[in-house]
């Protein structure tokens, strides 16, 4: 019995050691996603406490909107920017914060990237730029909450604070159903907030996704800015928006994993 229990534990020994070997060598190939993106930046560096598991039909109605675009002069209008607040630049629009228009620009080429690969997908901008009353059928959240009853995914798109109010890219998860693959797969591109961050905010609570692009300031901003490489970094912030729902809704072979492989976007368009 001495015998054969020696035996084992040798035995144990060795699998226990080619199964750590194992285990390092996965590693060693599992992809790594950057915590600094060279375009967007930081992603956010917050616990990420859900996961993506629903399915959507591969032709479920997509509709993006720019975030704050009905909260112009009021509280909730969106971040000035770094460069604005701080750095003594002329807002890119004196009627709105440049926060929203960087948000209409980003959505405006999504949607129209979207279209171009074949998507269901839309955009929504409000009639006015300020509506007091959340709940007027013009709003944002009105008009996300209805499409998404109606079967859809509603997409809120967002630039970050600058400076240490801001978190970094990343989504915020819609709240009013089970969590989506494609939920999964804008956390995949961009980063991930909690599903309670800030005890649940009102585009969320309303069944609509916000996506941080990332914080307003730094080489992102500046890459914005900047007329000799704002089309090319809208190009890769759209691009990775879409590809994101492609590889959500199922219509690329390569699915989510695809997006969890090392990419440097944003490579060299920046100045």
């Amino acid at each position: 019995m001495q015998r054969w229990s020696g035996f084992n534990l040798v035995m144990l020994a060795m699998l226990s050691l080619l199964l750590s070997t194992a285990v390092r060598a996965t590693a060693v190939r599992a992809p790594t996603i950057p915590a600094i993106d060279p375009l967007t930046g930081p992603r956010a560096a917050l616990n990420k406490n859900w996961i993506g598991l629903r399915s959507l039909p591969v032709d479920t109605p997509i509709l993006v909107m720019a975030g704050h675009a009905d909260s112009q002069a009021m509280a909730g209008a969106g971040t000035p920017g770094e460069a604005v607040a701080l750095l003594g630049a002329a807002p890119m629009d004196p009627l709105i914060r440049d926060e929203l228009h960087w948000n209409l620009l980003t959505a405006e080429r999504v949607v129209a990237l979207g279209r171009q690969r074949g998507l269901n997908i839309r955009l929504y901008v409000p009639p006015l730029r300020t509506i007091a009353d959340a709940d007027d059928p013009r709003t944002n959240w009105s008009v996300g909450k209805a499409f998404v009853q109606g079967g859809g995914y509603a997409l809120e798109i967002h630039f970050d604070a600058y400076g240490p109010d801001g978190y970094g890219s990343g989504l915020i998860p819609p709240l009013r159903q089970p969590f989506s693959r494609l939920d999964e797969s804008f956390a995949a591109a961009f980063g991930a907030y909690p599903a309670n961050f800030r005890n649940g905010l009102g585009a969320p609570r309303r069944g609509i996704a916000i996506l941080e692009i990332g914080k307003l300031e730094g080489t992102l901003e500046a890459a914005l800015r900047n007329p000799a490489s704002r089309d090319a970094a809208l190009n890769a912030i759209a691009t990775r928006v879409v590809q994101a729902v492609e590889a959500g809704l199922g219509s690329t072979a390569s699915g989510l994993d695809r997006l969890l492989s090392p990419r440097p976007d944003g490579a060299g368009i920046v100045p």
